[in-house]
């Protein structure tokens, strides 16, 4: 008896035959048919050699191209590679100077000699053997060990799937935030800031020679003026100033507060001590007038004006510390405009008092007033507004202060708080603003005794003052707002032991200040004299002249002094407040030294001019040891030849800018005159002509901060 038919078990033993027909062969249906192997389906379909696609002949790249990823062209629409070794086609424009390497011109879209798939140049990675065989291991395994033949094979067959639409690019996020934009933005606020500040200041200068005259009575003034400063830096201003933005920064990282305790007992203990140096020093203001200029001491109403002006101008010690100390906590949170722009309530001040002076007393020229003759009222109106613009000044910081969150609280609990470290590292600041108080003692004695003894107006200490106000202007809007944003990044680099960001960050803030400084140097040398007698008209053409001829000696040193101040906060950053002192008293001794020759061998007419020249002169020599010990400090690398080059480059721009300004600038004063109208007629036509050259020469010799500063205008202006 026969069984019934099992599909199942016949086939299995080998192919039985099925009633009626033929042996089924295996693995076939019932109908006979063979169904297709899935790995073996469509895997001869793309033949290169038939389709005679020359880019896919290549065993090695057939071997690792991935068709399920990267779809050939279909056969016939691949184009033929252009020649390789061809000029390529000129640039439709220019190159740029601005940018260093020009973006290279896109790739054709599908496929080309470069990319014969049509990978799109931007999205393609291409990798090694070492990367391939690193990376092998990431690919996701198949459960079946022959499977991703199988998923290459189906992919082969299919025609190419037309590219997908990119997505729209999301919209670009808000610009700021980034280093060298946040540099430009605290950098750019605080040079608006200095910039409104030096000019109301160079307003008050004005008002003050025109009330007081450039004689006996305008340096009795600028004497006890000048003498708070003084002390003020000789005893914590130098510490305050580049000893305590590093601390308060690092207060700000460790501490659990965010440095806000550090802070206040660091403002408790200036205030203490400001205090008692008022104290004392009110008390020994005429041995301190003594001390500053024994020309004047010597002369019983000139002695008796300036003791008197003293002691309404020293308390504002107290508050010069304290604006300092208010300042430096803004700087080290991040706020950098305050400390910038409050000292221009102190010259409002100051402007409107000497302009009550001027409107009840009249003018110097009118008035024809000395020390002999000024009466106590209006010495009495002059110091009381003095010491009020000071007050307003450090007063103006406090809110600022608590928009930031930071609340003052007295606190006396100095010991073992870190301020003791603080104070050991601002000993030797305090003995650097000593040996450079040290020079600008010796300068006041002698440029005092040397404007008695010409027996000129405008060759005496009031004279050497306006001058370097004028002259240290440029200094104090770029270069000290380009370091004061800097400094505190310096200072995080050198904590983190970073001494090629500290390196880059002195070499930008150099380049930068210098596409200013050294043009600006080279106007004050060429057109110094109709500059000063547009300016101080008013104390008379003789002294004005004068003037000029002194800021004519100063302009070259305002290279080397810009130099040496970006120098020195390399040294600051590490807290080595040791090396910046033996360098200031290298150039107080050389500028001492010099001033000393210049009085001895010059002309009482000349003297003070040879003493302008004297002081960027030490300059130079403090620039030179300065920077070879911050080479030495920074592994031997301080971008040397790059900063060089600049400089050279821009003086070389600024020479023949500063003969052609300065030759038209003289040629019309001989013409018109130094009245008011030639001498604005001079400076204009001057500094036109040398800036105009200056700009051309550089763009000529293709000066890349030149260029960045031009295009940065540019950009600013919408063109």
């Amino acid at each position: 008896m026969n069984a019934p038919y099992d599909g199942d078990r016949g086939q299995g033993a080998g192919g039985a035959a099925s009633p009626g027909g033929p042996p089924v062969p295996p693995g076939a249906g019932r109908d006979g048919s063979t169904p297709p192997d899935p790995y073996l389906q469509h895997a001869y379909d793309d033949d290169p050699y038939r389709a005679q696609d020359l880019t896919a002949q290549d065993p090695v790249d057939e071997a690792l191209y991935d068709r399920a990823a990267h779809p050939p062209p279909p056969p016939g629409t691949y184009r033929e590679p252009a020649p390789l070794y061809q000029q390529p086609p000129p640039a439709p424009h220019a190159p740029d100077p601005r940018i260093w390497a020009q973006t290279p011109p896109p790739e054709p879209a599908g496929p080309s000699r470069h990319l014969p798939y049509g990978d799109r140049p931007a999205t393609t990675q291409f990798v090694g053997v070492d990367d391939l065989v690193t990376r092998a291991s990431d690919d996701r395994q198949e459960p079946d060990a022959f499977a991703h033949l199988f998923r290459d094979q189906e992919g082969s067959g299919k025609p190419p799937v037309p590219p997908q639409p990119e997505p729209a690019p999301a919209p670009a996020p808000a610009k700021g935030g980034g280093k060298v934009s946040g540099l430009l933005k605290s950098s750019a606020v605080m040079a608006a800031g200095t910039l409104v500040s030096r000019l109301t200041g160079f307003v008050r200068s004005l008002v003050i020679t025109a009330a007081l005259g450039a004689a006996m009575l305008g340096d009795s003034f600028t004497i006890a003026y000048t003498l708070p400063t003084m002390i003020y830096i000789l005893t914590v201003g130098g510490g305050l100033n580049s000893v305590f933005v590093p601390q308060l920064v690092r207060a700000m990282k460790d501490d659990k507060d965010g440095g806000e305790a550090f802070a206040n007992r660091l403002l408790t203990l200036v205030m203490v001590a400001l205090a008692a140096i008022v104290a004392i020093a009110v008390f020994a203001a005429p041995a301190l007038i003594h001390m500053l200029s024994p020309t004047i001491a010597n002369d019983v109403a000139a002695n008796s004006v300036a003791v008197t002006f003293a002691r309404y101008c020293l308390p504002t010690i107290f508050f010069m510390g304290v604006h300092v100390v208010m300042g430096q906590i803004l700087n080290a949170r991040g706020k950098f405009g305050a400390m910038m722009w409050t000292p221009v309530l102190n010259n409002i001040v100051m402007i409107i008092t000497f302009g009550l002076f001027i409107w009840v007393y009249g003018t110097s020229a009118e008035s024809q007033m000395g020390v002999d003759t000024i009466p106590p009222e209006g010495v009495r109106l002059l110091g009381m507004g003095t010491l009020l613009g000071l007050v307003v000044q450090s007063l103006a910081m406090i809110p600022y202060l608590r928009e930031t969150g930071f609340r003052f609280r007295p606190r006396f609990d100095w010991k073992g708080q870190g301020l003791g470290k603080t104070i050991k590292l601002a000993k030797w600041t305090v003995l650097f603003v000593l040996a450079n108080q040290a020079g600008v003692l010796v300068v006041t004695q002698l440029s005092t005794a040397a404007g008695a003894a010409s027996g000129q107006d405008g060759t005496g200490f009031l004279a050497y003052s306006n001058a370097q106000l004028i002259w240290g202007m440029p200094q104090a809007i770029i270069t000290v707002s380009v370091m004061a944003a800097l400094l505190p990044r310096i200072s995080r680099a050198a904590h983190d032991n970073d001494p090629g960001a500290v390196r880059d960050d002195i070499s930008q803030g150099l380049r930068n200040s210098a596409v200013a400084i050294v043009p600006v140097a080279f106007t004050f040398l060429a057109l110094g004299l109709p500059m000063c007698t547009l300016l101080y008209a008013s104390s008379g053409t003789e002294a004005a002249r004068s003037m000029g001829f002194i800021l004519m000696a100063f302009a070259l040193g305002l290279i080397p002094y810009s130099v040496q101040y970006v120098v020195l906060r390399g040294f600051y950053a590490y807290e080595d407040t040791r090396t910046p002192f033996y360098n200031t008293v290298i150039v107080a001794a050389v500028n001492a030294a010099a001033s000393a020759l210049c009085y001895v061998v010059l002309p009482a007419r000349w003297a003070v001019v040879g003493m302008a020249f004297s002081y960027g002169l030490a300059y130079a020599v403090g620039v030179g040891v300065a920077w070879r010990r911050l080479r030495n400090r920074l592994g031997g690398d301080l971008d040397g030849a790059h900063i060089v080059r600049t400089y050279a480059r821009l003086c070389m721009a600024a020479l023949p800018a500063a003969l052609v300004g300065g030759a038209v600038g003289f040629g019309i004063l001989e013409l018109v005159g130094t009245g008011a109208l030639g001498s604005l007629a001079a400076l204009i036509c001057g500094c036109l002509l040398l800036l105009g050259i200056f700009f051309v020469a550089a763009k000529k010799m293709r000066i890349e901060e030149v260029n960045g500063l031009v295009g940065m205008v540019r950009g600013r202006l919408g063109r």
